[in-house]
This record gives C-alpha cells, structure tokens and sequence, in this order.
C-alpha cells in the first residue's frame, strides 16, 4: 500500500501537466486516467513500446483518439494504431495478456486503412467478460514512435489524471519538432 502512494507521489511531482499548445490525444475510451508506470506488465510501465498513460475501463467502446487512419489492427481485436494525420502512432492496447482470449470479448468495428476522426467507433467490448477473463483490462495508451516527433521542450510530454471520457477526454499532449 505505500509503495502505490509512493509512486502516486512520484508521478504528481515529475510529470507535467496538460499543454494545450502541444498536439492533443482524446481518451480512446471511458474509464480512470493513471500512469503508465502502474500497468501490471513491464513492456508499458517501463515504457518499452512508448511513453502515455493507461485506462482503467468503465466504457464498452473503444473509439479514436486522433484524427487520422486505422493503420493496424490485431486480429485478435486487442490491440490497434491509430496514426494521426501529422504521423504520430497511438497505441491502445485493451487489457493485459488479453491476446490469449484468441478475439472472445472483441467485436471489431473499424477495419485497418480506414480513415477516422476522434470519437469515431473502432472496437466494441464485453467488458464484463473481459473483467471476468483477461489477466487485466488495463488500458495502456501509448506513443509508439514519440522519437520522431521530440523537440527541445523540456516538458515533451502532459498528461490528464483523472476521469476521461471516450472521445471527449483529452489524456495526452505533445510537443511537436518544428520543420526546418
């Protein structure tokens, strides 16, 4: 129990805040906002696949998160990327070794190379079976390709703690490289 706190300490002191001059990520679905360094799997908390934040679940549809194009999509419906339309790559990857549920609880709506916009539909969910059967439905939202899009801001990235709603909620910011 302390170690969380401490952690929850960690994570108000180092992590900046919401920059509403940054490129802005929309909640990809309904739930709490909380690190990512408290997801149950080292890929995410230690930021392996890419910095963000992750989702405990309330909703049952996971919608996009950026104006852009479904450029991947599991087969397995788990896991997707939504690659905005200035390139940056948003991860969101229901649950926690959910693969392992071979597809039971997704019901896919969007398909890959189908261009959306925030707020648009891509996966439906049976939350209440994935809450019964997967390891864990913590959602982690990720930048998976944040190196191509690093400035000289110091605060490079800004997150939103807190209650999100799908498509609603913005969760992440970004400072964006100037062209030269």
């Amino acid at each position: 129990m302390a170690f969380g706190f401490i952690n929850k300490l960690k994570h108000l002191i180092n992590e900046p805040k919401l920059d509403s001059n940054g490129f802005l990520i929309y909640s990809p679905i309904s739930g709490e906002v909380i690190p990512i360094t408290d997801v149950p799997d080292v890929v995410f908390s230690e930021k392996i696949a890419g910095d963000g934040v992750a989702i405990k679940p309330t909703g049952n549809v996971i919608v996009s998160p950026v104006d852009g194009v479904v450029s991947q999509i599991f087969e397995t419906n788990h896991c997707l990327v939504v690659t905005a339309e200035n390139g940056i790559e948003v991860l969101i990857h229901f649950g926690i070794d959910t693969v392992e549920l071979r597809g039971q609880g997704f019901k896919r709506i969007a398909e890959k190379g189908q261009s959306v916009r925030i707020g648009d539909p891509l996966i439906e969910l049976d939350l209440e079976f994935l809450e019964k059967n997967a390891k864990s439905t913590i959602t982690p939202v990720v930048i998976s390709n944040v190196e191509l899009h690093k400035d000289d801001r110091n605060n490079l990235f800004g997150y939103f703690e807190g209650t999100a709603v799908a498509g609603t909620t913005q969760i992440l910011s970004i400072g964006i490289k100037k062209s030269e």
